[in-house]
């Protein structure tokens, strides 16, 4: 007969009964049956151990004498599983034992005998207490395991940390060190524990444990943090570390200190140090690293034994590079220049590339003289032929020289200097040298107030324009007005434009006065409809600033829009050094100066040197003859010939013809007789404020000059 097995519940208590005869086992399972007991049978002994196999049973009631395997080799087999060794049993049978048997009962493992029938209220009191020790043996190995579990992960937790953690006593030593401390102090954390803690402590210097903040925060209960502390390792090395130390529970008497191995941060701040101070394309000093490194030498006091000398070196032609072949090309060029300075110069010497393609040094000389032997060195040095890109590049270079303190008593006032200094190196040709002095201070001076003077004027609306008129040779029709710009001064009066207006193109400040220019001029041409014909033109000077502007098309749309003028009513004059400043970007402007549909002068023509292939190559509508080629005519020959043949070329070329600068009748008659079309000068009128421009006679009496 075969008894239906149930699955132990959740929390119950789980009984095997083993007997052969199954009438045994219905009476014991009816007997022992309760709600929180859950009841299992065998009939045999290898049924018995396939279940203890599978399930966890608190308890196995275990028939003596049964075929096959008896009760005694069921027990047997359970003692030596690491399962069932600890499983209680109880021997059941139905025969009176032998002294022998109980004992060899015992010895298998059996916590009782009971002998059948059995007495209710004695079987179920045994089997309950069984059962309540078995679970408390249960819970208790539970809670082992858990403990055991805890501590390995608490010992996995400290041995895996990345910091290093230390705990220490109240005097100071130390009870426990983690592998990662091991590895910093590079010591085995046996030789540490007991060590004084003080022993590595290098920074905070601490003589007595005692005295130290760290006992005084324990004894308060708080934490004590330093940022920036030093430990020594076992073979005296030492290592920047954080700490953070924390007093434990009062009943440890100890303290938990996190050491954070700061080594890696020190590394990476002293990189960005370097960085900061450092040009990350030559490998030269940065102006802040230049700044530095001279205000503190300077700050050391004045040197009585030799001089201190500054260079400011500017490449002449780099920009060039930049425009034909590029960023990359003009790195690679720096680069070069950044070793050539080198070479020339000697290791104790400061060298900082301070931005863009300008170079300073600071020169420790016995006499200031020397220094220009040295800028002979680097320009010539500089301006070696070198080709990049298949291309042969020649570059030079303009230096700049002050000395400490006659040019400045700090730093800023020697740079001062020799930027000056360097500039009159420019003016005076380039690939030169020039030493600083008190002349050329107060010409600096004076430029500088007058700068100051512009941009005051700038901001208090002191500039104005005139008009002066372009008259038709033929017939004295008024083909257009020119604007033109003029400065009152508040005090010294009328500044001449030559004066102001490459201040105004040098100090970047022509720009703010661009939208001005454009909208107030094209509001007098507004104002002009109703007096002259639809067809006059009015002519804007645009700077180099102005022509290479991104925005100058979008601007001067906007400005038409505004003021309802057509654009062929608008005319912009360039002259030639801006169209050759970058070609590529000059044809894109002109192509969309074009689109727009105003026209484009070529102003100045023939002031400096010229290119004729500018008039075939370029989008072109009227070319302006400069007034100091015009001075000469008609006495001089060679002059004369050039303006015939331009006049003649521009015919060809359909380009309209101004000459500028006619002051005196005999141009007038010359330039008539080789077909010179318009004119523009004192002969005809000087520029005129907009309201006499209004009242301007048309057509012009050419007739009246004759006379």
């Amino acid at each position: 007969m075969e008894c239906a097995q149930t699955q132990p519940g959740e929390g119950s208590s789980v009984l095997l009964i083993v007997d052969d005869y199954p009438e045994n086992l219905i009476s014991m399972r009816a007997l022992l049956q309760r709600q929180d007991w859950q009841v299992m049978t065998a009939a045999s002994g290898f049924e018995a151990l396939s279940l203890l196999l599978e399930h966890d049973i608190d308890l196995v009631l275990l028939d003596v004498q049964m075929p096959g395997m008896d009760g005694f080799e069921v027990a047997r087999l359970m003692r030596g599983s690491q399962r069932t060794r600890l499983t209680p049993i109880i021997f059941l049978t139905a025969n009176e034992q032998s002294q022998d048997a109980v004992i060899k009962g015992y010895a298998s493992g059996a916590v009782d005998y009971l002998f059948k029938p059995f007495d209710p209220q004695i079987l179920k009191p045994k089997v309950q207490a069984l059962l309540e020790h078995q679970r408390n043996r249960r819970a208790l190995q539970r809670l082992s395991q858990d403990l055991e579990s805890a501590r390995a992960f608490n010992a996995s937790v400290l041995d895996n940390a990345a910091e290093g953690i230390l705990v220490l006593a109240e005097d100071g030593l130390i009870r426990f060190a983690n592998p990662a401390i091991s590895r910093l102090l590079n010591a085995p954390v046996k030789e540490l524990e007991g060590q004084e803690f003080l022993d590595f402590l290098q920074k905070p210097h601490i003589p007595l444990w005692a005295d130290s903040e760290f006992y005084a925060s324990y004894k308060r209960g708080e934490t004590l943090r330093l940022h920036d502390a030093l430990l020594r390792t076992a073979p005296g090395q030492q290592v920047p570390v954080a700490l953070s130390c924390a007093p434990l529970p009062s009943e440890q008497h100890a303290m938990v200190v996190t050491v954070l191995d700061m080594s890696v941060v020190r590394h990476l701040h002293q990189q960005l140090e370097f960085q900061a101070v450092t040009d990350p394309l030559t490998g030269l000093l940065n102006r802040r690293g230049f700044y530095q490194t001279v205000e503190n030498l300077l700050l050391r006091g004045e040197r009585s034994d030799s001089s201190w000398v500054l260079m400011y070196l500017d490449l002449d032609g780099f920009k060039r590079v930049n425009d034909s072949l590029g960023h990359d090309a003009g790195d690679r060029v720096l680069r070069w220049v950044s070793e050539q300075l080198k070479a020339c110069l000697r290791p104790f010497d400061i060298l900082a590339r301070m931005g863009g393609d300008e170079f300073t040094a600071l020169l420790d000389l016995e006499f200031p003289e020397q220094a220009a032997k040295i800028a002979e060195k680097l320009i010539e040095r500089v301006s070696i032929c070198q080709q990049i890109e298949g291309m042969d590049i020649a570059l030079g270079a303009s230096i700049g020289i002050a000395t400490y303190p006659d040019c400045g008593n700090n730093l800023d006032g020697l740079m001062r200097a020799s930027d000056i200094a360097m500039y009159e190196a420019k003016r005076a040709g380039r690939q030169q040298y020039r030493f600083y002095d008190h002349e050329m201070n107060g010409r600096a001076r004076s430029r500088l107030m007058l700068e100051e003077s512009v941009r005051n004027a700038i901001e208090n609306r002191d500039f104005n324009l005139v008009y002066q008129p372009q008259v038709a040779i033929g017939d004295g029709r008024i083909r257009g007005f020119e604007a033109l710009l003029r400065w009152q001064h508040p005090s010294v009066g009328d500044v001449p434009p030559g004066l102001f207006l490459p201040l105004l193109e040098e100090a970047t400040l022509i720009s703010r006065l661009g939208s001005w220019i454009y909208h107030r001029s094209a509001g007098q041409r507004k104002a002009w409809e109703s007096e002259f014909s639809r067809d006059l033109v009015l002519g804007v000077s645009l700077s180099n600033t102005q022509f290479g502007l991104p925005n100058l098309v979008t601007e001067l749309r906007q400005v038409l829009e505004r003021h309802g003028l057509q654009p062929h009513q608008m005319e912009v004059e360039v002259t030639e050094e801006a169209l050759t400043i970058n070609p590529d970007e000059t044809r894109k402007q002109l192509k969309l100066l074009r689109n727009l549909g105003v026209r484009v002068a070529l102003d100045d023509f023939g002031s400096g040197s010229c290119s004729l292939s500018h008039l075939r190559d370029l989008e072109l509508d009227t070319l302006k003859l400069d007034r100091h080629l015009i001075a000469r005519l008609p006495d001089s020959s060679r002059d004369a010939s050039l303006v015939r043949s331009v006049i003649e070329l521009c015919k060809e070329y359909g380009l309209l013809v101004i000459a500028e600068g006619v002051e005196t009748v005999e141009q007038y008659q010359w330039l008539q007789a080789h077909g010179c079309e318009y004119v523009q000068g004192f002969l005809v009128a000087r520029p005129l404020v907009a309201e006499d421009a209004t009242r301007f006679a048309e057509p012009f009496d050419w007739s009246a000059l004759a006379g």
